[in-house]
């Protein structure tokens, strides 16, 4: 399956969460799901596939990532000593356009893999492209000197769309960030329950 590139507040709506890597709208004034039965189809009970998919749902559309990626993390996940849960989520946010978003250099998660893919940034002082890489703990990412008046970057450093989360250190100066640690579970910035995610997964096999 293709990346998604239809309507964002939609799927937020659909999943009854707002995801700050998809989107920096609120769902607050439309919080039912769309549709013209929206209202009523917020009330009916969903199966426990249905709420697992939900939860599995929440993942692909904010960290942007197609099935079959997200079915290889979850193989990955599997084959990591720890909670394959947690080791999953760690995984999505140590991507290395998740970094730039948390970071605060781009509004959304979409945003900062297109700033990517045009090589606005450098990994351990060398120029990267690849959204996808899988960061470690000491790697650092720097916005490149030639990048830094980008409106887009400035208005984001200057309001950014969540707070830097502790497991980054950001330098000012140099307009880097570092990783210093694996992200908690529950340091990601919207609600999941990971566990039903690992579960709809084992019911597929």
């Amino acid at each position: 399956m293709s990346r998604y590139t239809g309507p964002r507040l939609r799927v937020m709506r659909a999943l009854g969460v707002e995801l700050p890597g998809l989107s920096r709208k609120s769902t607050e004034n439309r919080p039912n799901p769309p549709g013209q039965h929206g209202a009523s189809a917020a009330r009916r009970r969903k199966s426990d596939y249905g709420v697992a998919l939900i939860e599995k749902q929440k993942l692909r559309y904010n960290y942007g990532v197609n099935e079959r990626q997200l079915r290889r993390l979850m193989v990955d996940a599997r084959h990591t000593h720890g909670s394959s849960g947690a080791i999953l989520l760690q995984l999505l946010e140590s991507r290395l356009d998740n970094v730039v978003f948390r970071a605060g250099l781009a509004p959304t998660l979409i945003a900062a893999r297109q700033l990517v893919n045009h090589r606005h940034f450098m990994l351990n002082g060398r120029i990267v492209n690849i959204p996808s890489m899988r960061l470690r703990v000491g790697d650092e990412i720097q916005l490149r000197e030639r990048s830094r008046n980008i409106p887009m970057v400035v208005e984001t450093m200057a309001e950014p769309a969540l707070t830097r989360p502790e497991w980054l250190s950001w330098d000012d100066k140099k307009l880097s960030a570092k990783i210093t640690r694996l992200p908690e579970a529950d340091e990601v910035p919207f609600p999941i329950d990971i566990q039903l995610v690992v579960q709809y997964y084992a019911m597929l096999v």
